[in-house]
């Protein structure tokens, strides 16, 4: 089994800046692609950024040159750096994993794709 446990999620003012956190945890034993989504309210769940194993990174339009996505690969995480946060990043932010991890039996491994459970950011005008 592979969790996905996010913390940083807030209230800030327009302007001011937050960070987000993902750490992967389980008998993992590769991740391939790590990133973050949003859902605000009435709105379908939107791609904001993306790090892949090999260090590619994208971003949505909305958030480039506000926002940079990092990973740190010991720690099995991502993070999400966001600064000059607008009202309009105002959502629920679901961290997302793939990848493959140990299992008893044959082969021993499965893959994975998992979500974390969501942190609120607010952002006031």
């Amino acid at each position: 089994q592979v969790q996905l446990a996010e913390s940083g999620g807030g209230l800030v003012e327009a302007g001011g800046s937050l960070r987000l956190s993902c750490a992967a945890s389980g008998s993992i034993l590769s991740i391939n692609t790590m990133a973050w989504y949003r859902q605000a309210p009435g709105k379908q769940r939107e791609l904001v950024a993306a790090a892949t194993k090999g260090g590619n990174t994208n971003y949505t339009d909305s958030v480039k040159g506000r926002f940079a996505i990092s990973r740190d690969g010991a720690k099995n995480s991502v993070y999400l750096q966001m600064n000059s946060l607008k009202p309009e990043d105002t959502a629920v932010y679901y961290c997302n994993a793939d990848g493959t991890y140990r299992i008893g039996g044959w082969p021993p491994f499965r893959s994975f794709n998992i979500w974390g459970q969501g942190t609120q950011v607010t952002v006031s005008s």
